[in-house]
């Protein structure tokens, strides 16, 4: 699959910060079926960690940006494998069309499907650097009908992007949870080689955040953030070999220990300073 945002549907360059992988380095490689692809990832999972049930996350690119045949074959496919409990699925939300709700309301049926949604930001000024291609009330349709559809909702927001400031993330988070999702995910800006927003940087157009700062911001979005909605990702990591910068998010295991000090720290409670309906 490809995303509008490059076939000239929308636009050629994608959003700024995209990498030719479609921001999914990690996913198993293409050439393989849904079910090789599974078996793949199951086996680089076992190295890591113990457990015999997967959600199968359709990662990179506009994964509902297809003939809704071919949705339904490469879904199914993926709901059927008896390991597979959720079917994660990456896409934008100008990519759900009656057709594609349909669909996606029907495996439902089969096994619990969650639809993330590349937010980003609220603010219009951030929309259009970033090249995101569709209007606030278009996120905000597609949550309702998404819910509508008994369909949990996870959100991706990016920290750190260029002209914002920890207001303005703040904002985009209280947004998000007065829009009622069910997940989070809060990503670290990486800058990435190859992509329009690391020739920005190069130019010196902007500055990434430090860990000092990104531990700042982040325990303060978790802190608006209500209770209920779940956070799937504090941070994320780019492949070391194409990471531009920040550096310092290469050290996974480091960055991660020392948000959980922090947690810890400063008592961390999430939800406590979340804005209500």
């Amino acid at each position: 699959m490809t995303c509008p945002n490059r076939d000239g549907t929308i636009g050629t360059g994608g959003c700024i910060f995209c990498s030719q992988g479609g921001s999914g380095e990690f996913a198993e490689s293409p050439d393989l079926s849904i079910t090789g692809q599974i078996e793949a990832a199951k086996k680089k999972i076992r190295n890591k960690m113990t457990g015999s049930r997967y959600i199968a996350y359709f990662q990179n690119f506009t994964n509902t940006y297809a003939p809704v045949p071919y949705l339904e074959k490469i879904y199914r496919e993926a709901v059927e494998h008896e390991d597979i409990v959720i079917l994660s699925i990456s896409t934008r939300p100008d990519c759900l069309g009656e057709e594609v709700m349909e669909l996606l309301g029907k495996i439902n049926q089969i096994k619990p499907v969650w639809v993330e949604l590349g937010l980003q930001s609220i603010h219009a000024k951030t929309s259009q650097y970033i090249r995101r291609g569709y209007e606030l009330p278009c996120f905000d349709e597609a949550v309702r009908k998404l819910k509508g559809l008994g369909i949990k909702v996870i959100v991706h927001v990016i920290l750190g992007l260029p002209g914002e400031d920890s207001q303005d993330m703040l904002e985009t988070i209280d947004y998000v949870g007065r829009a009622g999702v069910d997940g989070i995910k809060l990503q670290l800006l990486h800058v990435i080689r190859d992509t329009d927003l690391a020739g920005e940087y190069k130019l010196g157009k902007f500055e990434v955040l430090k860990l000092e700062e990104y531990m700042d911001i982040l325990l303060q979005c978790i802190e608006h953030l209500p209770a209920g909605v779940v956070v799937h990702r504090i941070t994320g990591d780019g492949p070391r070999n194409l990471v531009v910068a920040p550096m310092w998010s290469l050290d996974k295991k480091k960055v991660l220990n020392s948000i959980n000090k922090q947690l810890r720290e400063k008592d961390v409670r999430q939800g406590i300073q979340s804005i209500s309906c």
